[in-house]
């Protein structure tokens, strides 16, 4: 198979509008929905543990999951307003309102992992301030890649967790040290004899 165009042709293109499309819609699930509105649930509630002196070290290890997982949604954000940026022929209303309704499937979806992990409630969270977090999200992601707000006038009831996703920079996974918890070596023994 011969080439026809060099890549330093301005009109060189790789794929179909229909491909590039689905391409678009492939980033938009990965990067909003999977790494921006899934696992926020169980994020909060075992970062919420970590606040209460509880799991301290399972939490620590959560926000730096969780500040990975920011990383990867800020990356692919970039990712997706850039293709929109050089290919504003993919972003038609049509497809705006195939995105809108991708991302209410997932405020959906992770909505009901919060009513299955918590159906009554646990230390001060339950599955309606869930609700109210996931559509908060929800409304920054499509803020983020340049949708509507869908979910107007909701609130974060959990205002903490934007300090968890700042977790310190200059902490270090492997310079920290658990205290929290006892050792074996500190463990004392009776001797019998």
């Amino acid at each position: 198979m011969q080439f026809t165009q060099s890549l330093g042709d301005p009109n060189f293109h790789t794929g179909t509008p229909e491909n590039d499309q689905r391409l678009l819609r492939d980033l938009i699930a990965f990067y909003v929905v999977f790494e921006g509105i899934f696992f926020y649930v169980g994020f909060t509630q075992i970062l919420s543990m970590g606040r209460r002196n509880k799991m301290v070290g399972t939490s620590e290890q959560f926000q730096y999951i969780l500040r990975d997982e920011s990383m990867h949604l800020n990356f692919g954000i970039d990712v997706i307003n850039q293709i929109k940026i050089e290919n504003p022929h993919l972003w038609t209303k049509e497809f705006q309102a195939e995105m809108i309704k991708l991302i209410r499937e997932g405020v959906d979806l992770e909505y009901q992992y919060a009513i299955d992990t918590m159906p009554r409630g646990i230390l001060g969270l339950n599955s309606d301030m869930f609700k109210d977090y996931l559509q908060f999200i929800a409304n920054r992601r499509c803020a983020q890649i340049g949708l509507t707000e869908q979910f107007p006038g909701v609130e974060n009831p959990f205002p903490w967790m934007s300090e968890m996703m700042d977790l310190k920079k200059e902490k270090n996974f492997f310079e920290t040290r658990v205290t929290e918890y006892q050792t074996g070596g500190t463990l004392k023994w009776d001797e019998e004899q």
